[in-house]
């Protein structure tokens, strides 16, 4: 099938490399020519396992392509996916404004590609409000006379994940206005559900409602057990084993109920931010959803009382912090809205000085967080360590898992950690001398 990918994006560029692998010809549209320019030469713009290796092998066998010309990718396209970005606006909303262009565009588009009866697909594959769909069609039916229908696919890629999660999905959602885009939907995906994982089939709106509604569930999942956890720390009981307790139960299951500093990102802040502005414009408190923003804004900065606590308020100003992981979460350099932000951003208006470590994110970081003289990167987790009056851990990347404690301890002026993931098993680290805190288990080794 031919297939065309608007937006070379996280998404998009996923989704080609993705199509083209299962044996689609696929051209990837994007105005950004530096990026189109580096795609053709095989440098990839964002980091995600796997990815490079498939871009690359794909482009060598002739079946991905890129290109800055929105006409060429509509002329070759059957089946047109947008895959741009809709970044949040002042009010919370999904802002729509590339959406649309994209869409002008290729109803512009479509007026110079030969007469047929055969309606191009067009699909929003970007995370888009419910009715999104609704004025893609408008938009496009002001602009062109030839024969389309709107299709609405979201993804539900988990970033450091999103080549196993678009490969082997769980299931796979589409919302259709007729048996025709069913058929070349259901066709397109068929090679990727063989072990009869579902394609849900559904009217456009409910689809468009389902990735926002899934986004929220998990989020709502994090900000729970976080709220469990600090109520954990004013009882003297231990999060793990309620978090186990609670997991155990089939009706619960254990995803997503890890305790820490909160969840970041591109898609569960914003997600549920759209979702009460939904609500709200349609005079529907979304409750659950607001306390969910709520627990995790305030759970970004639950080491600093922690911080503030062992070494006195006033007593932060000129010490300095080690900073392990600056990504909202491992395996990828996406650090939107990440709890390191915060973090970082609290110690410094305290007088702290800040030593930072991530193994791909220190770049992105700095681009977001700003140049700061009180902020400096190294490049190891453990040159991060020397001369720092303690440790910091924002992201539970595998290679902070089992850390030397020995080298640790004769790395910091003293041995005290801060565990803001629970990546570190609390009695190990009370048996080799750290004082130690974490989210929802009682501090240890602190006298």
């Amino acid at each position: 099938m031919n297939v065309t990918v608007v937006g070379s994006g996280y998404v998009g560029l996923v989704a080609g490399a993705c199509f083209a692998e299962s044996g689609n010809d696929v051209v990837c549209v994007d105005n950004n020519e530096s990026k189109i320019a580096a795609l053709k030469q095989g440098e990839i713009p964002i980091y995600e396992p796997g990815l490079e290796e498939l871009v690359k092998r794909n482009f060598k066998e002739g079946r991905l392509t890129f290109t800055t010309s929105l006409a060429d990718g509509v002329q070759k396209g059957e089946v047109i996916f947008i895959a741009v970005g809709t970044p949040q606006d002042e009010d919370g909303s999904a802002d729509l404004t590339h959406v649309l262009a994209v869409a002008k565009g290729i109803g512009q588009a479509m007026n110079s590609a030969p007469a047929t009866t055969t309606p191009k697909i067009i699909v929003d594959k970007s995370t888009v409000p419910v009715g999104t769909a609704a004025i893609v069609t408008k938009t496009i039916k002001e602009v062109t006379k030839q024969p389309f229908e709107v299709v609405s696919n979201p993804e539900f890629l988990k970033e450091g994940a999103a080549i196993d999660d678009f490969l082997k999905p769980d299931r796979v959602v589409i919302g259709v206005p007729s048996e025709n885009a069913a058929r070349v939907m259901k066709n397109l995906y068929a090679p990727f559900v063989r072990t009869n994982n579902p394609i849900l089939v559904m009217d456009v709106a409910s689809a468009e409602m389902t990735k926002y509604a899934a986004n929220a569930m998990l989020a709502t999942r994090i900000s729970f057990m976080n709220e469990i956890s600090a109520l954990c720390e004013k009882f003297g009981a231990d999060v793990d084993a309620v978090r186990v307790g609670i997991g155990t139960d089939s009706r619960i299951g254990m995803p997503f109920l890890f305790p820490g500093i909160g969840y970041g990102g591109s898609c569960f802040p914003k997600d549920v931010q759209a979702l009460i502005h939904m609500g709200k414009s349609m005079g529907l408190p979304m409750t659950v959803s607001a306390g969910v923003e709520d627990v995790n804004d305030r759970q970004k900065a639950a080491l600093i009382p922690k911080i503030a606590t062992h070494f006195g308020q006033d007593k932060i100003a000129g010490k300095t912090f080690a900073v392990w992981g600056l990504a909202f979460k491992p395996k990828t350099d996406d650090t939107r809205e990440a709890p390191a932000l915060v973090v970082i951003e609290q110690l410094v208006k305290l007088g702290a000085k800040v030593r930072a470590f991530d193994p791909v994110a220190i770049h992105t970081f700095e681009e977001r967080f700003g140049k700061n003289p009180s902020v400096t990167y190294t490049e190891t987790n453990y040159e991060a360590l020397q001369g720092a009056d303690a440790l910091v851990v924002c992201t539970e990347w595998s290679e902070f898992r089992r850390p030397n404690f020995s080298r640790i301890k004769e790395a910091l002026k003293a041995p005290v950690i801060f565990d803001g993931r629970n990546i570190f098993n609390r009695e190990e680290a009370k048996a080799a001398g750290f004082a130690y805190y974490s989210i929802g288990r009682a501090a240890v080794n602190v006298g």
